[in-house]
């Protein structure tokens, strides 16, 4: 077992080390919205559920050195944003909205996705996502590094959006025909495989 000090490695490495070995990651696809209305999209793979009760997830987003993301500063100012299921049906979308593009440009425009309008929240959903979860800003945390600093999104989900054609009868989102897509190290990727279960010791 060959032992790493995180706080002798950069950020380039424990960035490296940690997308390699904590896999697979579920990619959050967020929409947002800027104050002057701007609809943002961008994909995160520090991502995950929280909570069941209340309902919570997490968003970790990267800084551009001391710069909030269009992501995180709009969650931030405005309080609501969208988070869609990645799946194979929108994972090429999803990658492209990873560009970098101004505050005053929208990646939604941009890659040619769907707006449609939320329940509960003011920040549109994406059309193209068969499952969307519309969130309230929960908690907002900042974190500084050596090298960079991070945002933390914790938001409180208040409302659910599930195409009927994932649910069974119970009411049990369908892996197989959701087809998720989630992120390994580097440009790697990869989808469902194969599902096993495992009884849960009394």
């Amino acid at each position: 077992m060959k032992p790493l000090d995180p706080g002798k490695l950069s950020k380039k490495e424990n960035y490296t080390l940690l997308t390699e070995s904590v896999i697979p990651r579920p990619i959050a696809f967020v929409t947002s919205q800027s104050a002057d209305g701007v609809l943002n999209a961008a994909p995160f793979s520090f991502f995950n559920v929280v909570s069941a009760d209340p309902p919570l997830i997490m968003v970790s987003i990267g800084k551009r050195g001391a710069e909030k993301k269009d992501t995180s500063r709009n969650i931030v100012e405005t309080g609501s944003f969208v988070v869609h299921v990645t799946d194979e049906e929108n994972l090429e979308e999803m990658n492209a909205t990873a560009a970098n593009l101004p505050p005053d440009e929208s990646e939604v425009e941009k890659v040619g996705l769907t707006p449609v309008k939320s329940s509960a929240v003011e920040v549109p959903g994406l059309k193209e996502a068969r499952i969307r979860f519309e969130c309230k800003l929960e908690k907002h945390l900042s974190f500084e590094g050596k090298e960079g600093a991070t945002d933390v999104i914790f938001g409180r989900i208040v409302h659910y959006h599930v195409t009927e054609d994932l649910l069974d009868a119970d009411g049990h989102v369908n892996a197989e025909k959701l087809k998720p897509i989630s992120r390994l190290g580097g440009k790697d990727y990869t989808n469902l495989g194969e599902i096993f279960s495992l009884e849960r010791p009394k």
